[in-house]
């Protein structure tokens, strides 16, 4: 299953994309808040019911300890998004200050979200929050950058207006770059619509040059809820936002797992792939040979 991490140049939905993202994936999930800037779920859709005794921090602490502390930690900090348990939070920093401690957390932290991935079957989403540049590339502190190097997928979430394009549009490059150094190649970078504004996705796929990989519709009840809490909206299952987000959570693991497939492909040396075309060329033929 896909690990896919979602960012931003300024504030245009992340944590409610990806709750809405989480909460409608069909599988287990995990959500982990991991802005530099700070959480917002304890505060909003949880309504402080979570303590800062849970949360991010508490992994650097453990994380000096070793990686077994860490993956302990990682397990004892998430709290329940659902009544069963299926969708779980890592909830995020109390206090921007913290950030500076997460250093060395984020390279053992983004191979526990793969194992959860790759040998769990989980969906995992990563808050990354809005993204801070030095001298053009990725601040090291104020971005999580080993957890996008390790990410199936980037989503840089955008509006469909003109503001929000200009800002995204310095970011493209340097995160272009970010993935094809460190990543998993800059073909990761997609972006997520929030369908607010004049432009239609193929028109913002253009502006950008980056495709657009999935879209939430601009669901003002549906936001509100997500990032303030309260009563869960009446027919909150068959609302606009959570119903695309079931659609979007299904286009992006068909992009990971073509992305996936290339990657392999490419990775195995020419002659396997001709030994391979030519097995199944006989085998062919061997059948033809029987009729």
């Amino acid at each position: 299953m896909p690990v896919t991490a979602l960012v931003s140049a300024k504030s245009s939905g992340v944590t409610t994309s990806a709750l809405a993202l989480a909460l409608a994936s069909g599988r287990p999930t995990t959500l982990a808040e991991c802005d530099p800037a700070g959480g917002t779920i304890r505060s909003g859709l949880l309504q402080n019911q979570v303590g800062a005794g849970y949360g991010l921090y508490h992994l650097a602490q453990a994380e000096r300890v070793g990686p077994d502390a860490l993956a302990n930690a990682f397990a004892s900090h998430l709290w329940p998004l659902d009544g069963d348990g299926h969708r779980q939070l890592l909830p995020g920093l109390t206090d921007p200050a913290q950030a500076a401690a997460l250093g060395r957390t984020w390279p053992t932290l983004s191979q526990i979200m793969r194992v959860l991935a790759d040998q769990a079957g989980q969906d995992v989403f990563i808050d990354a929050g809005r993204l801070a540049l030095d001298a053009g590339r990725l601040h090291p502190t104020l971005t999580p950058a080993p957890l996008l190097h390790q990410a199936d997928l980037v989503l840089l979430v955008v509006r469909g207006t003109d503001h929000s394009l200009t800002l995204a549009r310095y970011l493209i490059e340097p995160l272009r770059t970010e993935l094809a150094e460190h990543g998993s190649g800059s073909d990761a970078l997609g972006l997520l619509l929030i369908e607010s504004g004049p432009y239609r996705p193929h028109q913002v796929a253009e502006s950008l040059k980056v495709p657009v990989m999935a879209a939430l519709p601009f669901d003002t009840e549906s936001a509100t809820y997500l990032t303030q809490g309260g009563p869960q909206p009446r027919r909150w299952a068959r609302s606009p936002l959570l119903q695309h987000a079931r659609t979007a959570a299904q286009q992006l693991e068909a992009v990971s797992a073509r992305r996936q497939t290339q990657r392999q492909y490419a990775s195995e040396p020419a002659s396997a792939q001709l030994a391979g075309v030519l097995e199944r060329l006989n085998h062919k033929r061997r059948g033809g040979s029987r009729g």
